[in-house]
């Protein structure tokens, strides 16, 4: 399994012969790596409905026949324009031929703004990736709760990525206490510098993880699990 990390909340996962990317934010993220005509997902994966992970989820799943898996409040909305969808919700998994889904509770929110209004999308998430015996977990946004530890218990994670942006998120502080409930074998930092309100040091963020298990990934960088 490989993981790259691409700028704010976009991480790609090759497994099982497949391509996933969550929370595909390229056009209008200045931190990317991505072009979206170069990006070619079978699967795309996202945590919530605001429009900075939601992203290029339309444009790219209509050119490359992608399955979009989310919640199922946003999963309507998508289907309304066209796209293919695997409806979920918080709690549920779903065993795919490239690997188990599971989306865990986030805190935060999910409306998209279309024109002058702001459509429901549904609750936000977190997501487990379960695939060649390697556990991935996506926190989305979100603040820090406590029952990240049962998350952690549940399903031993090697690699978390975790929001550190602050004001809409976690910020460091909370996010180093989530990864230590988390305990998950290695933790990247996502979530930050993409807009002023979210500027954070992720290296300075890595220093403050007790388990040295941190690694900051710049955009197009990877993990081999």
């Amino acid at each position: 399994m490989r993981i790259s990390y691409h700028g704010h909340s976009v991480v790609q996962i090759f497994t099982g012969g497949k391509t996933i990317i969550i929370d595909p934010f390229i056009t209008g993220n200045g931190l990317t790596d991505l072009k979206t005509e170069d990006v070619k997902p079978d699967v795309i994966i996202l945590t919530h409905g605001h429009g900075d992970h939601v992203g290029d989820t339309v444009e790219l799943a209509k050119r490359n026949d992608s399955l979009v898996i989310a919640n199922a409040d946003l999963c309507a909305f998508l289907s309304f324009k066209g796209v293919k969808t695997h409806a979920m919700h918080i709690g549920g998994s779903y065993q795919f031929e490239f690997g188990r889904v599971k989306l865990t509770q986030a805190f935060h929110g999910s409306g998209y703004v279309e024109g002058d209004q702001i459509i429901y999308c549904g609750m936000p998430a977190g997501i487990l990736l379960m695939n060649e015996g390697k556990t991935v977990y996506h926190a989305g946004d979100t603040g820090l709760f406590s029952d990240m530890k049962l998350i952690g218990d549940r399903h031993p994670i090697d690699l978390a990525f975790l929001p550190i942006g602050d004001n809409f998120t976690m910020g460091p502080e909370d996010a180093a206490y989530a990864a230590e409930l988390l305990q998950a074998k290695t933790v990247v930092p996502i979530h930050y510098n993409t807009f002023p309100p979210i500027k954070q040091d992720p290296h300075r963020f890595v220093e403050m993880l007790a388990a040295n298990n941190g690694r900051v990934l710049e955009p197009g960088e990877s993990i081999e699990l």
